[in-house]
Order: structure tokens, then C-alpha cells, then sequence
């Protein structure tokens, strides 16, 4: 099921949620809506869902206009944060209530019902729970219920607002892994909303990045971490140094760096901020003839695979370094060390035009 949202503006009251909004999404792809919150995204997933009503704009599955049908005429199964569920009914009653409330001309038989469910059930590893209540099982147990209800329907498109919100850090990393072969195995149409990046580039086919009500950048994990399109998606998605500076006849000066930037033109001088992450600067004792800037060692966490380092530059602003084990071996660096830093990569942007970048 293609999913086409084109043009969407909605507006609560003196808010505006979203700002002309267009986006596709792929038949068969896990697609994430990204942003912190106030970006719009879950209002973006309740148009979709049918849940709420767009004040201008369309939403077509499969080319076919669906902006005024209800969640029930569009087929979609929607997992909420916490879940849902039917407190009073056991795992089993929970999955077959969407199925048991049809109308009876569409309602499957009882054998059709429980062979569906139970087949639902061992999917998401929770045939041997069936019996049991919401109360006697833990958070990632109740989450794949509701996952497992939610497909029970037979859902044309599978709509899940911060399914992993409500759980802790170690089961969130488990179930979303097990979500991912689990999409892969049914290859249903999906969006998910979520305001965790980690989470978002694991798990998505596509990622959409929203602020303010509005699509910053579309593009494969590796393509919006790597290639960001604005100052915002570079700050948002991990973690990233931030350098002020000036652009002046078509080079950049930035923390005693010059970067050539001939895209600048030569209009004068602008203002300018340049964005690294701490796995592209390196560290050495000696200055090697590249651009760089000197600074001091102030801490140093060794533990797990990556080194991160933090440094005082003799301005003293605070810049995060992050070296491998072995490089880490290689300087045998210490605390209070003096240190020459180079940028294996920065991204620039002009202040007064945040869309240009280098």
C-alpha cells in the first residue's frame, strides 16, 4: 500500500501543527517520522490514520483519495505508546477483538478467529501467554500484544505513535530489533513516530525529519546522518561540536581554521557556523601541516569500545573527540595533555541562509 500525503496544513486553534506537508511512502517500507516534540509528527501520523482531519491537503493509499474516510474504511491498524489494552480480557480476547467486533457478514468464523490469533500470537512470541492478563505481563510483552492486535485486522497500512516510549532503555533496544525482522517478515506498509534518533535510523527504511510543522530532510538513515540537508538535521541527529566563525571572500574562518567555501561568493562578510561530529576530528602531539586548532585534555572516559575524549580549546570553549581503542593506545593520551585537533570533515552553513552548505 503506497501512502501519499500531499499538501497537508493543520491548524489547533492560534497553532499551526503543520505547514503544507507532502511526502510518499512505499509500499512495503518502514518509514520514520522524526522530530522533537511540537514538530507535528504525531499530528502528521493521526491525518494519516484518519484519526484527525487535515484543514487543507489531501491523503491518498494507493493513488486513491482517503482525506475524509474514518480508520476503519482506511484499514489501519495504529499501536499507541501505552499500549490500550483491555484491562478485564486475557492476551487471546485482547488480539480477536477487532475481528469479533465486525459486523457479522464480514466477521470471520470462532475456528477462524482463534487459528488467527493464535497464529498472530506465536509470531510475536506470545502463544504460550494467551491466557494471560495485561497485569501479569511486562511492558515489551504488552507492546507486542498491542502490535499483535493491531495486525489481527489484516491492516492495509500499520500506524505506531512512540511504540517504545513507555519502556526502558535495554527493552526498547530488544523490541525494536525484534520489530525490524518482524516488518521484514510481513512487509506491511508502516510509519512509526518517534523523537529518538538512534531509534529511528536502526529501525527505518526512509526517515522523515520534522520541525515546526515541516519536512527538513527525507532520505535512508545513512543519507540524512551523513549528508544532512539544514543546521538543524546536522544538530538534531547525534552528537555534534559547534563552531562559530566568518565567511569572507569565498573562505571560512572557524576556530582558526580557513575552509575553502568559493559557494560563499564575495559579498562581504558573514556570519557562519560550522558543525563537526567527534568522530571526524582526530587527535595528535605534533601539528601535521592541516587545518587545525590546539587544545587541552580535561577528561577522558575510556570504557566500551569508543574513547571519548573532552578538550579545552584556548578559548575556552568545550569540544567532544571520540577515538578508537587502539588510536586511544597509539597517543597514549593523558589529562592535562596539550594537543593539536584537525577535522577530517565540517559541514558549514551560512547563518542568514541555513539551507547552504558545504
Amino acid at each position: 500500500m503506497n501512502i501519499e500525503v500531499r499538501d497537508i496544513t493543520k491548524n489547533f486553534h492560534d497553532f499551526t501543527a503543520l505547514r503544507g506537508v507532502s511526502l510518499q511512502m512505499a509500499s512495503g517500507d518502514l518509514t520514520a517520522l522524526l522530530g522533537p516534540s511540537g514538530s507535528g509528527k504525531t499530528t502528521l501520523l493521526r491525518i494519516i490514520a484518519g484519526l484527525e482531519t487535515p484543514d487543507s491537503g489531501h491523503v491518498l493509499f494507493d493513488g486513491v483519495e482517503t482525506t475524509e474516510r474514518g480508520l476503519r474504511e482506511r484499514q489501519v491498524g495504529f499501536v499507541f505508546q501505552h499500549y490500550a489494552l483491555f484491562r478485564h480480557m486475557t492476551t487471546f480476547e485482547n488480539v480477536a477483538f477487532g475481528l469479533r467486533v465486525r459486523p457479522r457478514e464480514q466477521r470471520p468464523t470462532r475456528k477462524e478467529i482463534r487459528d488467527r490469533v493464535m497464529k498472530l500470537l506465536a509470531l510475536v512470541q506470545l502463544d504460550k501467554f494467551a491466557d494471560r492478563y495485561p497485569s501479569q505481563l511486562s511492558g515489551g510483552q504488552r507492546q507486542r500484544v498491542a502490535l499483535a492486535r493491531a495486525l489481527a485486522i489484516e491492516p492495509n497500512v500499520l500506524l505506531l505513535d512512540e511504540p517504545f516510549g513507555a519502556l526502558d532503555a535495554k527493552v526498547r533496544k530488544d523490541l525494536r530489533r525484534w520489530l525490524r525482522r518482524l516488518h521484514d517478515e510481513i512487509h506491511v506498509t508502516s510509519v512509526f513516530v518517534t523523537h529518538d534518533q538512534e531509534e529511528a535510523l536502526e529501525l527505518a527504511d526512509k526517515v522523515v525529519v520534522m520541525n515546526e510543522g515541516k519536512i527538513e530532510q527525507i532520505g535512508a538513515s545513512e543519507e540524512v546522518y551523513h549528508q544532512p540537508a539544514t543546521r538543524f538535521v546536522y544538530d538534531f541527529l547525534g552528537n555534534v561540536n559547534l563552531f562559530h566563525g566568518r565567511v569572507q571572500d569565498g573562505t571560512a574562518f572557524i576556530g582558526g581554521m580557513a575552509v575553502d567555501m568559493p559557494e560563499a561568493g564575495h559579498d562581504g562578510p558573514a556570519q557562519a557556523v560550522a558543525y563537526i561530529r567527534p568522530h571526524l576530528l582526530d587527535i595528535a602531539y605534533h601539528h601535521n601541516g592541516e587545518s587545525h586548532f590546539q587544545a587541552r585534555v580535561t577528561h577522558i572516559n575510556a570504557a566500551g569500545p569508543i574513547v571519548k575524549v573532552e578538550l579545552e580549546t584556548d578559548v575556552g570553549d568545550t569540544v567532544h573527540v571520540e577515538l578508537s581503542q587502539q588510536r586511544y593506545a597509539e597517543l597514549d593520551l593523558k589529562k592535562g595533555a596539550h594537543v593539536f585537533v584537525t577535522p577530517k570533515d565540517m559541514k558549514v552553513f551560512l547563518i542568514d541562509y541555513a539551507d547552504y552548505s558545504i
